[in-house]
């Protein structure tokens, strides 16, 4: 393991994030594209188009589940391979789905196969990054993957309308095939030999038995299923929201680019703050603030019609901002205990907040018809369902980290 004094690698970056911003490309892409896939299968109802993004996270958290203990005794790399092999098999399936029903069963096998470099590649970060540092690490990997979220609608529109939808799916495994041979030749197996653990159901049980011994791990964890499906509510959403409720088809992917340049900024801030201020108070305040914003919304548009494009905007801007202070924080106090069993641990920790975060999703998702008041709703309890969670077993650390910060 590298120590905190390491430059990170520029390459490892971007490989990182390549590794992960291919499961932002196969949700975020397709948003455009939902009415016209609707069309395709005979779905017309657009809440009931919303499975096809929300379903993919079921399969990136079931995933999880195996492919995190098999990185553990088998590598990261092979792995890594397997995943990308799922994927491929799943896209023709989307291709050639018949009915929504088939395709959402694609969609929950590229969720699948997406799962192993996604797990990977934080298992693989914790591998050669502890600490703040890894924060650091994790923060700016995140920064670099947003930018697939910011452009990926545009390029999915852009597609669609010269080749039509499917050709959203060959894009997709194209970059996935480059991805993987930029894997294969550039990156190591940072797994070494000797910490290999012989892939057995008691290790996934003791594994479990551990992870669930750390209580900030634990509360980080649930509290990150909260956040992300408060998030999940407006990805799900958000072109039901723009299109329909907005009229505003034409303009929704660079509405959507915008709002994820928010949380790309943060991100990026978190990566330079974090070795400063320390994760954790970055964390807990970002987190006060996501409820403040969400709940200020519902207090002010209660009954009331949507606002104009520019409120509504301004709104979720400003809530985005605190994501990039929460999910790379998130995830690395999660981690930071159970480094011992890094691959197991990102797999239950993926698991548990993806499980959580996708009926979240679903219930609340559904109540967003005629206004975008639910969604707020939803984002205002959500986050303080997580505040309260994380705040009940870091509150001396927070203080701690802010006298040693001299705040």
């Amino acid at each position: 393991m590298q120590n905190d004094n390491v430059s990170p690698n520029f390459e490892f970056i971007a490989l990182m994030a390549s590794l992960m911003s291919i499961v932002a490309l196969a949700i975020d892409a397709l948003l455009p594209a939902l009415s016209h896939i609707g069309i395709t299968i005979n779905s017309l109802d657009p809440l009931e188009n919303q499975l096809l993004i929300t379903m993919i996270f079921l399969g990136l958290g079931v995933g999880q589940l195996f492919f995190g203990p098999l990185s553990d005794s088998y590598g990261r790399k092979p792995v890594v391979y397997i995943g990308f092999s799922i994927f491929a098999v799943a896209s023709v399936i989307c291709v050639l789905a018949p009915s929504l029903e088939v395709m959402i069963v694609g969609r929950i096998l590229q969720g699948i196969g997406l799962s192993a470099p996604r797990t990977i590649a934080i298992a693989i970060i914790r591998d050669t990054y502890k600490g703040d540092y890894m924060a650091k690490i994790m923060s700016f990997v995140t920064a670099f993957f947003i930018l697939v979220p910011v452009v990926a609608p545009a390029i999915g529109k852009w597609i669609m309308d010269a080749f039509g939808w499917e050709y959203i799916f060959y894009v997709q495994l194209f970059f996935g095939l480059v991805v993987s041979i930029w894997f294969w030749k550039r990156q190591p197996e940072t797994l070494k030999a000797q910490f290999k653990i012989p892939f057995t159901i008691s290790v996934f049980i003791n594994g479990s038995k551990e992870f669930f011994r750390h209580r900030e791990t634990v509360a980080f964890t649930f509290a990150s299923g909260f956040v992300t499906g408060a998030f999940l509510v407006y990805l799900s959403s958000s072109q039901h929201v723009f299109e329909d409720q907005y009229d505003m088809a034409e303009n929704f992917p660079y509405i959507f680019a915008g709002l994820a340049c928010s949380v790309g900024l943060s991100t990026f801030l978190n990566g330079t703050m974090v070795l400063h201020f320390g994760m954790r108070r970055l964390a807990v305040t970002a987190m006060a603030a996501f409820c403040v914003i969400a709940l200020s919304y519902v207090v002010l548009f209660w009954g009331k019609p949507n606002p104009s494009m520019p409120i509504l905007v301004i709104f979720l801007f400003v809530q985005f901002l605190c994501l990039g202070f929460l999910w790379g924080n998130f995830r690395s106090i999660a981690m930071e205990p159970i480094g011992h069993i890094a691959g197991i641990g990102a797999a239950i920790n993926g698991f548990i907040s993806t499980l959580l975060s996708v009926p979240i999703a679903n219930y609340i998702g559904g109540q967003v018809q005629e206004t975008v008041w639910p969604m707020f709703v939803g984002l205002a309890v959500c986050g303080l369902l997580a505040l309260t969670t994380i705040l009940m077993v870091t509150r001396g650390k927070v203080f701690a980290t802010a006298e040693r910060s001299g705040l």
